[in-house]
């Protein structure tokens, strides 16, 4: 199958690179012409356009930064693909916005499927992040070889519309652990610990999470560089907020996080890297979160 990628950004490059490995022949755009020319020495066709893209492949994924982008994307597209075509759309996008832009694809005779994925951009160059599919089973089966290339534990979570939900739960989740991780990795250096000891110790115990063994070692770092900012992760809680408002359910945590990303916007700007809502704790107490050994970016 010929695939086409929209959308090579922190992720998009990683993923497309992982079906050029796997021998899929792969045609690509990008805004930005340079952030594709490895994919090109590694075999990747580049085209001019989105519309390009489309009107040369068999399904085309995007990986876009907001629903507007995705919006723009799908609308040039459309007009140029085949009847039958599949669009993979692995934006985080809330559930509407899915549904929503499913029903503009299917006017024009193109199904959709949605396939965010959750783990990190490491994750992601090596093959290994975790893919959240929604839409006919399918369309998934049909993808599903495409997308062991891409990613490793693999999960069709039922139609259109239920990985959003699932993407957001687990996003939501993880702005919450980073919130707890600063703040425990603060009372570690304020209570006079090594934190490089600390951070260890929290490892190997029942406190432990994805986020403090990932995340927590770039902002001992410094470099708080996930690949992943601010704005970003207030989008996303803003999508957590509003289900949590939609199905009834109290998000206290989710809302409190939410006011500390509030918080690190003001201070820092949106582009700032998301772990850097531990910042706002360093500079408030004038105490530094720094060790020795510990990663400016993950692998």
């Amino acid at each position: 199958m010929h695939y086409g990628y929209v959308g090579l950004g922190n992720l998009g490059a990683h993923l497309a690179n992982s079906l050029l490995k796997a021998g899929f022949k792969v045609t690509v755009n990008d805004r930005n012409p340079k952030v594709a020319e490895r994919l090109i020495a590694a075999g990747a066709t580049w085209a001019d356009s989105a519309a390009e893209v489309a009107a040369s492949v068999d399904a085309v994924i995007t990986c876009l930064p907001s629903p507007a982008v995705s919006e723009a994307v799908l609308r040039s597209m459309l007009p140029s693909m085949k009847s039958g075509a599949h669009w993979i759309e692995m934006s985080t996008l809330g559930r509407d916005d899915i549904l929503r832009l499913a029903e503009v694809a299917a006017a024009s005779g193109v199904r959709a499927m949605e396939l965010p994925v959750t783990g990190g951009v490491h994750l992601a160059a090596h093959g290994k992040i975790t893919m959240l599919a929604g839409g006919d089973k399918d369309m998934f089966d049909a993808h599903l070889p495409a997308l062991q290339a891409m990613g490793d534990q693999i999960f069709h979570m039922g139609p259109l519309g239920s990985a959003s939900i699932i993407k957001v739960i687990t996003n939501m989740l993880a702005f919450i652990h980073l919130k707890a991780c600063g703040e425990a990795l603060m009372l570690a250096k304020r209570g006079g610990l090594d934190l490089g000891q600390a951070w260890h110790a929290i490892k190997a115990s029942s406190g432990t999470s994805f986020v403090h063994e990932t995340e927590g070692a770039l902002i001992l770092n410094g470099s708080y560089d996930i690949a992943f900012n601010i704005d970003l992760a207030l989008k996303d809680l803003g999508f957590a907020l509003s289900f949590g408002r939609e199905f009834g359910v109290p998000l206290d945590l989710a809302g409190a996080t939410e006011q500390t990303y509030v918080a690190a916007k003001a201070a820092y700007g949106g582009d700032a890297q998301s772990p850097m809502i531990a910042k706002l704790l360093e500079d408030l107490l004038d105490t530094d979160l720094r060790a020795e050994g510990f990663p400016a970016r993950l692998e």
